[in-house]
């Protein structure tokens, strides 16, 4: 609870030069007063419940939401106070725990404007931005970083690995308006630069020339075979010969088998189809190059970064395998703030959450190394039964032989 405190008190700092848009730490049953699921049709929804899961730092500052069935749609959101990120960074930071050792689900969030209907929020509902992590098989490991423009979903071009262990991992987005961002997993950078670049918001500044196309003369073969060079008169050789040491069977018959023919062998004479040698060749221009020409449909935009109203946030997933826990979401404009949050509460659990793992680990380890233990110890008692069962009846046997 300490790390809760600690968290408040960065909120009362940052109060006069932050904005803490929307702030979620799941602490209690309340969050369900908040938070609405979908009721959309098609769709079999699953249930989230409040926990810290197996492992944890502190049990009542780590509770988050925790998909509870396999093989299920996850659809749930909340609305808040409109506002716009004019001017100003836009910061969407969350907790994500994948203690099941996810092996097919989203781990994501997706940022909505004021027209999101909570009730009825699905696959296809419009969303400004889409942040978080994406597991599928080993081939599926990335972070989602997807901005809605001009009504179309745009993929990041770049490939960014996304944490695949079963402890709470701290993932943020941070869009500037410089039309620059940044990605961080653990208070650690892991992708960043320009909105234009990694986005295709828009056509490409230059284009190639329509008018012009390569001239015919131009020679661009860096070699060319040696007009000089002639084939050796005995250069052809087949490329099978019948096998010389073979010979027709003794039973062979020809009026019954038909004519006998060696069987073929690679013929180890045989150098393959001449060609040529390559000599550089005294016409050569170079690779030609398409002459660019600037795009007329390219228009500057300085306003890429800006999402005009931002009212809600959700969760639209699907899982295979359920037990991931979400929790520690903050809206701001204050990367520092989101920082200091990372420091302070989200370090704290992933330490605490990896030394209870790691004993747990080990009572498991001992626990078996018991068991299995015992279980030698158990088949050791029966052989030995076995055995004096064996001795016992050897008498009667002996008797009988003598009778």
């Amino acid at each position: 609870m300490r790390y809760l405190c600690s968290f408040i008190v960065l909120l009362a700092i940052a109060a006069a030069t932050a904005e803490v848009y929307f702030e979620e730490k799941f602490l209690d049953d309340s969050w369900e007063k908040r938070w609405a699921y979908s009721e959309h049709p098609g769709k079999e929804f699953g249930k989230f419940v409040l926990s810290h899961g197996k492992f944890w730092n502190d049990p009542e500052n780590d509770k988050g939401i925790q998909t509870s069935q396999d093989a299920r749609f996850y659809a749930l959101s909340t609305k808040f106070k409109p506002f716009s990120n004019k001017d100003k960074p836009l910061v969407v930071q969350f907790t994500v725990k994948h203690e099941q050792n996810i092996d097919c689900g989203g781990g994501y969030v997706k940022v909505f404007n004021c027209d999101l209907n909570s009730k009825d929020m699905h696959g296809e509902t419009p969303y400004e931005l889409m942040f978080g992590p994406d597991i599928c098989g080993p081939g599926t490991k990335k972070v989602h970083v997807i901005f809605n423009y001009k009504k179309k979903n745009l993929l990041i071009n770049k490939d960014i690995r996304c944490k695949d262990d079963v402890y709470t991992h701290l993932y943020t987005l941070i869009v500037k308006p410089d039309n620059t961002y940044k990605v961080l997993i653990d208070n650690e950078e892991v992708e960043s630069g320009d909105l234009e670049a990694h986005w295709e918001f828009l056509p490409a500044k230059k284009i190639k020339d329509p008018a012009q196309s390569k001239p015919a003369d131009w020679d661009d073969k860096p070699t060319i075979p040696d007009p000089d060079d002639t084939k050796p008169e005995d250069w052809d050789k087949p490329e099978h010969i019948p096998d010389p040491e073979a010979s027709k069977p003794e039973d062979w018959d020809d009026e019954m088998d038909g004519e006998w023919e060696a069987p073929m062998i690679d013929n180890p004479e045989y150098k393959g189809e001449w060609k040529p040698k390559q000599i550089d060749n005294p016409n050569y221009k170079g690779p030609w190059i398409h002459p660019e020409i600037d795009n007329p449909d390219y228009v500057p935009d300085p306003n890429l970064y800006l999402r005009e109203q931002i009212c809600g946030i959700g969760f639209d997933l699907w899982q295979v395998k359920s037990g991931t826990i979400f929790d520690n979401i903050l809206i701001t404009d204050e990367p520092e703030l989101a920082h200091k949050f990372g420091e302070e509460v989200w370090k704290p659990t992933y330490e605490g959450e990896k030394k209870m793992k790691e004993v747990q680990d080990e009572e498991e380890r001992k626990q078996r190394e018991k068991e299995v233990k015992e279980s030698e110890a158990s088949k050791d008692d029966d052989e030995d039964e076995g055995t004096d069962e064996d001795e016992s009846a050897t008498p009667d046997v002996e008797e009988h032989d003598e009778l």
